[in-house]
């Protein structure tokens, strides 16, 4: 029997409520709102007017941009993901307690800096003269292209996302059972067919939650796109400038991002719904 909340319950939920009101119900519908004003002569006037939608989604230039962005986000979500799992497998089932603890430190010092400076860094690494073609010089190879076209991009929300989901896996990886895996040793199941048959199911709410972060920072990532990947052809952060530097067009802005955060929560809750549909599935049999 499902218990009703208790006064103090309510009373104890009431901040969150009202931060999600102030800082993200009223600014979306604020945003929804300037969507269909009008800008003449620089400054915008509120109105009911159609045309900024009109004129964004008709565009192809803006759907060649969602795209691309759409692409972009879901891969280095793949990449990170897939890269993450090594290490987060090791610090979970290889390490002592200590070394976790110091591992989770690593992993949280990259946030102690600005994104911006470690794209700057990665400037440096990925450059026609940088440090990676220097290396490769030296064993004959290169030197290759690595800016300003797709591998920067995925290179810099590589570097972005990697330390969260590394930590998101590994937190998940810790609440295995490990009974299961011994039981799985019993029957004779290999060490790889056990990471996929037992460990991977087992965790896959944590692994889905975690590819999850990795799309969302990486759809609206604007440093990498323009830094690493220059600018052209354009994402939908890039596009978003493109508006408001162009004119003040803030209502057509506004459309890009409405179909963002559209697109993100269509993702989330769709995202959501398959790792816990999949673990309810697998809690009944």
């Amino acid at each position: 029997m499902t218990k009703r909340p208790t006064p103090f319950s309510l009373i104890l939920a009431m901040p969150l409520l009202v931060w999600q009101l102030v800082f993200f119900l009223f600014p979306l519908l604020f945003l929804v709102a300037i969507s269909f004003w009008t800008v003449r002569n620089f400054q915008m006037t509120p109105d009911l007017n159609f045309g900024n939608w009109e004129r964004v989604l008709t565009r192809g230039v803006f759907w060649d941009a969602y795209f691309r962005t759409f692409l972009l986000a879901t891969a280095a979500a793949a990449i990170t993901s897939i890269i993450a799992f090594p290490a987060s497998y090791a610090i979970s089932f290889k390490m002592s307690e200590t070394a976790k603890r110091w591992m989770v430190f690593i992993l949280i010092i990259p946030f102690f800096t600005s994104y911006l400076v470690r794209v700057y860094s990665l400037q440096v690494f990925l450059s026609d003269a940088g440090i990676v073609n220097a290396a490769l010089g030296f064993l004959g190879l290169g030197p290759f292209s690595m800016l300003n076209n797709t591998f920067g991009v995925l290179a810099g929300m590589v570097t972005l996302t990697l330390p969260l989901v590394i930590l998101l896996q590994t937190f998940s990886l810790n609440f295995v059972n490990r009974d299961l895996i011994e039981a799985a040793h019993n029957l004779r199941c290999g060490r790889l067919r056990t990471v996929f048959a037992v460990i991977v199911p087992s965790a896959k709410v944590g692994l889905v939650i975690a590819a999850l972060f990795a799309f969302i920072l990486s759809f609206g990532d604007f440093v990498s796109p323009l830094y690493l990947g220059g600018g052209n052809p354009p994402t939908l952060s890039i596009m978003i400038t493109d508006f408001t530097k162009s004119g003040q067009q803030w209502p057509r802005a506004a459309v890009v991002a409405i179909m963002m955060i559209v697109t993100l929560l269509t993702v989330a809750f769709a995202a959501v719904s398959y790792a816990y549909r999949e673990r309810g599935k697998q809690d009944g049999q």
